[in-house]
């Protein structure tokens, strides 16, 4: 009888006209290889965060669609909501 907590990221998507990257989370008990429960929890990345403590895969698609121009684009936009 050994437990295990396997935990993953399960779904990634990119969202937004600003390529917000969704990033869910599943946290799953296992027990003798079945799943006794599971759980997720959810976070997004912007186009301004910091990506170093994002996992590799991540960081690659937010190196990918975070290109300067959607980077200008945001932070226009986030001015544009200060005024």
């Amino acid at each position: 009888m050994a437990l295990e907590k396997i935990i993953s990221q399960d779904r990634i998507e990119i969202v937004g006209d600003y390529k917000h990257i969704q990033v869910r989370t599943k946290t799953a008990v296992i027990e003798d290889g079945v799943e006794l429960s599971s759980a997720y929890s959810r976070h997004v990345v912007a186009p301004d965060a910091d990506i170093t403590g994002e996992s590799t895969e991540v960081q690659a698609i937010c190196n990918a669609v975070h290109t300067q121009a959607v980077k200008d684009a945001y932070a226009a936009h986030l001015a544009s909501q200060e005024v």
